[in-house]
């Protein structure tokens, strides 16, 4: 599969959504939604997704699609997967025929509907084994309401609530590494993408949707907003977190982890943080522990 030939697949999401200009939300949906082969039904957490595709009465989706707030995105896919699953084996009203393709269920949340809020649910799914697929858009923080910090926002970072200036240096916690809860899970799927590697998505979506059970992909998404720099420098910002191991692309299938983009000469890390206002105060002489920080955290857990 090459770019071009990709594109002439369906993305299922319409023109005319509202997501801010140079976020990577839209190409995150659409290379995912590009993998599909079958039937698919869509659940989204509230988040930036699904208030810029779906203000009422309008819908920029072209897939059955339902909305479920930040808690339980875990429970309603499990409970389409359970209503579908009754359909079939219902004598005499058979929704799903065995010669027709496997209805997929895709769930989409950010990372505060993934991280924080809705974890107990997502887990609880997780555990239970049930049959679908998980796709995070982390931004790192809670965007659409106004940028507060969630556990998936980095060490140092601002946001409105992890301030900068005399009393403050940004987040004082590290990030939570939800990927690794995944793995804990013990999935038969789960993976790191970026936007940056489109092909990479595309293929690992590819992959989960062929597998029975619950799978995970955990997708970076620089957000213009939250982050704090110019719109058209998301794709490069987003090559420069892998290129500079902050954000690993990996897959795990059945534990076993492997590294599907290679980094073998890192960039230093100030060319990923630079180019973000959120990161501006960590340039500071009093500061700069906390990229040194930063940097060992990212090369243990490379």
């Amino acid at each position: 599969m090459d770019l071009k030939k990709l594109a002439e697949n369906n993305s299922y999401l319409a023109k005319g959504h509202r997501t801010c200009q140079g976020c990577a939300i839209p190409i995150i949906v659409r290379t995912a939604l590009r993998a599909l082969d079958s039937p698919a039904v869509i659940v989204c957490a509230t988040g930036c997704l699904q208030v810029t595709t779906t203000p009422y009465p309008q819908t920029s989706w072209e897939l059955p699609y339902m909305h479920s707030a930040l808690e339980n995105v875990g429970a309603t896919a499990a409970g389409i997967e359970g209503a579908n699953i009754f359909q079939q084996n219902k004598s005499g009203n058979i929704a799903l025929k065995k010669s027709q393709k496997e209805i997929k269920i895709i769930a989409f949340g950010g990372d505060g509907a993934t991280y924080d809020i809705g974890l107990q649910s997502l887990s609880a799914a997780f555990e239970r084994g049930q049959n679908f697929l998980y796709l995070c858009y982390d931004n790192q923080a809670y965007m659409n309401t106004g940028v507060q910090r969630s556990s998936a926002t980095p060490l140092g970072a601002w946001t409105t609530t992890s301030e900068r200036g005399v009393n403050g240096k940004g987040k004082k916690e590290i990030r939570k590494s939800m990927t690794e809860i995944a793995l804990a899970h013990k999935l038969p799927y789960i993976a790191q993408a970026s936007p940056s590697h489109i092909l990479d998505l595309y293929e690992k979506v590819k992959k989960a949707l062929g597998i029975k059970g619950p799978k995970f992909i955990n997708v970076l998404s620089p957000c213009p907003l939250g982050w704090k720099y110019s719109p058209e420098l998301t794709v490069k910002l987003a090559n420069l977190a892998v290129n500079t191991r902050f954000w690993p692309l990996f897959e795990a299938e059945n534990g076993r982890v492997k590294i599907t983009v290679p980094v073998e000469n890192p960039l230093p890390l100030i060319e990923f943080l630079k180019p973000q206002g959120r990161f501006a105060h960590l340039f500071k002489d009093k500061n700069s522990e906390i990229i040194k920080s930063l940097e060992i955290g990212i090369e243990q857990d490379w």
